[in-house]
């Protein structure tokens, strides 16, 4: 479409706020807007709120239940690339005769599995369910999908397999199916980190100008294990006070995003250990994505520790990008694809899953030891070059100028009846609210008549007043 005049026109859709504060979707999205753009007319449409612009592409806001607006954009469009919901929000989008790019760089049916293992069985599995449902959805009927790592490259490449995807006519296309699963990485900025303003040393009250600041770059979620990093400073408080751990975003800033268990059990731990405001600091407000620079070069050490399940093998944990693109070295827990990178390229130590004690150890060494520092900074300059958005991006923008339906297309429109989920999975995906209640009466009616509908009533009440 762009092999004359004509400039593609990408469609991005996100669910995610676009604006000052901006969580890894929204990120991700404005990136690939960013990159796009010198080549392709580029629109970004977000049903959350839009609260920043570009002299480069387009930002607009769509609606939740607006599907007249959305298929005007829908219309407008060469390409369409969608993240998480965006075929069950928008059902001129499922139905798109386009070419649709699916992002699938956030595995998120395995977050579920962490995020609401502390709900009620019920309502665990129905949220797993819809999570598998939505992405089976997007396996089953894009034309290019995109992800961020090997590892993530082998779990969809599964996935496309059982969908049908990875089929003769693929298979002719591509043996190796690299146009079909693309590597796009979440990338850095190529424009150095630059402080405007101190934004610890020097200004949280407890932390002074001199001390050494770790810092934990992101929310605290069920996935992560934090707790053993504030035992970890626990054996470090009396020997090495001047040591200090700063949270630099305890809460997500989107209400949406429910407060997790995580949270309670680092904080609970920190006060045990009678570390909060002395060592270990929490930063309750989650910070503007351009002032991020301003606490990360107020650190000495970017760190990141979680448990070992199947989330941690296909993570992509977006927070240790910005730990190098601030040349900070790192200490972080052993079991996800960066875990590798950190110990091949020698940018900063991996230790065992919660073992406080190993932690401690390689955070003194890589905030104490000049020598270990220097090493691991001049190999970050390197490895941070690699991740540089307009590398990153690379297999995305060359798609787009050139976008091909997906070789298998006449076989996946053929099927495109059985798309959207049953019709339990479509409820589970609406958002919440007296709509969803209403088709989830109606759904239980039919399958139990009033003895499950009064069950299923019974435990929400019981969740409620237990919440």
């Amino acid at each position: 479409m762009s092999g004359g005049l004509t400039r593609t026109r990408v469609l991005i859709i996100t669910g995610d706020l676009i604006g000052e504060r901006m969580a890894g979707p929204a990120i991700r999205v404005w990136n690939m807007a960013e990159a796009l753009a010198p080549v392709c007319d580029v629109r970004v449409v977000s049903w959350n709120r839009i609260e920043r612009s570009s002299e480069m592409f387009e930002t607009v806001h769509v609606r939740e239940s607006d599907d007249r607006q959305m298929s005007h954009h829908e219309q407008w469009a060469d390409v369409i690339i969608v993240q998480g919901t965006s075929f069950r929000t928008f059902p001129s989008i499922a139905r798109t005769q386009k070419i649709v790019v699916a992002d699938l760089y956030d595995p998120f049916q395995l977050e579920q599995l962490e995020m609401n293992k502390y709900a009620p069985p019920a309502e665990w599995a129905d949220e797993v369910t819809k999570a598998v449902s939505l992405l089976n959805e997007q396996l089953a009927r894009a034309d290019c999908f995109l992800c961020a790592s090997e590892a993530q490259r082998d779990l969809w490449l599964g996935g496309l397999s059982s969908m049908g995807r990875l089929n003769p006519t693929t298979y002719v296309a591509d043996p190796t199916f690299d146009s079909l699963l693309r590597l796009v990485p979440f990338g850095v900025s190529e424009e150095p980190p630059v402080q405007r303003a101190h934004g610890i040393k020097g200004t949280v009250p407890g932390i002074a100008a001199t001390d050494k600041v770790l810092i934990w770059g992101g929310g605290i979620y069920n996935w992560f294990d934090p707790a053993t990093l504030v035992e970890a400073m626990g054996l470090l408080a009396e020997d090495h006070p001047e040591i200090k751990l700063f949270f630099l975003s305890a809460r997500h800033f989107n209400p949406d995003i429910p407060e997790m268990k995580a949270l309670t059990d680092t904080v609970e731990t920190a006060e045990r250990l009678g570390l909060i405001d002395r060592t270990v600091f929490f930063n309750d407000s989650w910070v503007d994505y351009e002032r991020r620079a301003d606490y990360l070069l107020d650190a000495d050490l970017g760190v990141s520790t979680h448990q070992l399940h199947a989330e941690t093998r296909f993570a992509f944990r977006t927070r240790i990008l910005d730990y190098l693109w601030a040349e900070l070295p790192i200490v972080a827990t052993d079991g996800d694809s960066f875990a590798t990178l950190i110990r091949e390229r020698g940018i900063g130590r991996v230790v065992p899953p919660k073992d406080p004690s190993a932690l401690a150890t390689a955070i003194v060494e890589m905030v104490c030891d000049e020598e270990a520092r220097g090493v691991a900074r001049a190999n970050l300059r390197v490895v941070r070059e690699e991740f540089f958005w307009s590398r990153a991006l690379g297999p995305l923008v060359e798609f787009c100028q050139n976008p091909q339906p997906a070789p298998d297309r006449d076989l996946v429109m053929s099927r495109s009846g059985a798309l959207g989920g049953t019709s339990f999975e479509r409820i589970l995906a609406m958002p919440r609210g007296p709509r969803r209640d209403l088709a989830l009466l109606r759904h239980y009616w039919k399958q139990g008549g009033p003895a499950l509908v009064r069950s299923k009533m019974l435990t929400r009440r019981e969740r409620l007043q237990r919440d």
